[in-house]
């Protein structure tokens, strides 16, 4: 009887402590809790507007003013260079299309993950997870935020390229402070991300206008024998494809949202058919203006096209343009880091990742270490790469898994005939950027083969040796490094398991 008595108390007391740590953890549950019904209760009014709002206001951000050159380095010439800007849009609502099939017949979030693993299983699906979160996420914010450094710099070296150090520099700070910003607080990104979107359009606006006005006032000359002297060849329209197309980079993203549409069956396609095309005018139309104050020697020996835009057409008031694009490299930047911090966090909860990735800060309720963690990868795609062979390196990454992604499709209608397809789009169009995908993937490696590919291939398929020893097997062993780095990461950032925080 003594020994069921204190069993009894030892129960007691056991109830009482989990009471006190549930009201202890009370607050904070209700906050998340008003934060989570809050969000759901905006994005369930994403109408149709909204939906074009979303993917221009994604869709458009660095590339712009960095591509045009890379692109015209490639086919060297106007009128090839405007096509590759027309045809990159082109293929991108196509894929999109694509992704809206995808995405109301399976409607799980994670991108590609969910799809691929329907079609291929879960190797296909872990390598995409894996290649997201070390190559075409972390150099997709290291790209921008070098973006971001070449406009800030440029002023301050008028005449010249600035240098690589201060480049670097200013870049590895921005990354820093977005991450501090989004690890801090939601609100605070949001509003940030705000006041850039609205910043990333007033410059658009600008270039496109002055270049209308100054093609009505007969500034045609740099448009005349617009073929003349151009460089076709598979690979260098695969080339220039891989630069037009990171800046067309975010049109698959409003499937992510398919569940929070108005009528997502008529809004999603609709949004896309409506707001991609209206994207690709803007490109050809800033392109454009490029060229009517510049030749394309004068674009090429640029260091930074809209500033050279802006003395030419805006002088005195020049100074808008580089600091209105500065705006615009840092919304892009912002919007990146908040996605793809997401996508650590889900890495980490799914065992794909360290677990303490999937914590969540406690005072902040954001997912602090897996934004901290995608930022310090950032970084150290800064120190030895540029631009244009980071962009060739996430195009190339990119477009495998889009091929994969849209493949899937493709065979999903043969092997999955019973799922449900609202949206059911003609079989051609898949078929057509499934082929698009294979040339840009392979016609790069056949033409003309660096190295680069290769570290990008070997990296993804390091990931298969991580799937097996880690995550299939489980060994032991790497559980007792990680556990302590863990403990003491989790005291260091004050973060705590999402289950801790949401029960």
């Amino acid at each position: 009887m003594g020994e069921e008595s204190l069993k009894k108390r030892r129960g007691e007391d056991k109830g009482r402590e989990d009471r006190q740590s549930l009201q202890s953890h009370e607050p904070q549950t209700m906050n998340l809790q008003k934060q989570a019904n809050l969000f759901l209760f905006l994005l369930v009014q994403v109408g149709l507007v909204s939906g074009i709002c979303m993917i221009v206001g994604t869709i458009i951000g660095s590339g712009i003013f960095v591509s045009p050159k890379s692109v015209l380095a490639n086919v060297e010439a106007v009128g090839p260079c405007l096509i590759v800007w027309a045809a990159c849009g082109v293929l991108a609502t196509l894929g999109a299309l694509c992704f809206a099939e995808l995405g109301t017949m399976i409607t799980k979030s994670g991108g590609e993950y969910p799809y691929l693993m329907e079609a291929f299983g879960p190797i296909p699906a872990f390598l995409f997870s894996w290649t997201s979160l070390l190559v075409t996420k972390p150099s997709s914010f290291a790209i921008i935020c070098l973006s971001f450094a070449e406009y800030a710099s440029a002023p301050f070296y008028p005449g010249c390229d600035p240098p690589q150090a201060v480049i670097k520099c200013l870049a590895a700070a921005a990354i820093v402070v977005i991450t501090i910003v989004n690890s801090l607080s939601v609100k605070l990104g949001s509003y940030l991300q705000n006041f850039l979107t609205a910043a990333k359009m007033i410059i658009v606006t600008i270039i496109i206008v002055s270049g209308i006005v100054l093609l009505a006032q007969g500034k045609t000359d740099n448009f005349k024998d617009s073929f003349k002297d151009s460089k076709i060849s598979v690979s260098s329209i695969s080339l220039a494809f891989y630069n037009g197309l990171w800046a067309y980079d975010g049109w698959n993203q409003l499937n992510y949202i398919t569940e929070e549409l108005k009528n997502p069956y008529r809004n999603l396609p609709l949004s896309i058919i409506i707001g991609i095309p209206l994207v690709t005018v803007c490109y050809v139309l800033i392109n454009i203006s490029y060229f009517t104050v510049m030749t394309s020697t004068e674009l090429l020996q640029s260091q930074a096209v809209a500033v050279t835009f802006g003395d030419r057409v805006l002088y005195p008031a020049s100074w808008i343009v580089p600091l209105f694009v500065v705006f615009s490299t840092l919304g892009s930047a912002n919007g990146t880091c908040f996605t793809a911090g997401r996508l650590v966090y889900v890495a980490g909860r799914e065992g794909h990742m360290l677990k303490v990735l999937s914590y969540i800060s406690v005072k902040h309720l954001t997912p602090a270490p897996a934004i901290i963690f995608y930022g310090a990868i950032a970084i150290i795609y800064i120190i030895p790469g540029d631009i244009d062979t980071l962009i060739n390196y996430f195009s190339f990454a990119v477009w495998i898994f889009y091929g994969l992604t849209v493949l899937a499709l493709i065979i999903m209608r043969f092997t999955r005939k019973n799922l449900k397809r609202p949206i059911k789009i003609p079989i051609i169009i898949p078929v057509i950027v499934t082929v698009v995908s294979v040339v840009l993937v392979l016609a790069p490696i056949i033409s003309a083969p660096e190295l680069v590919y290769l570290y990008c291939i070997l990296l993804i398929l390091s990931g298969l040796r991580v799937d097996a020893l880690f995550v299939h097997l489980k060994f032991d062993w790497p559980q007792k490094i990680s556990n302590p780095i863990t403990m003491h990461l989790q005291m260091l950032l004050e973060v705590v398991p999402e289950e801790e925080v949401t029960e």
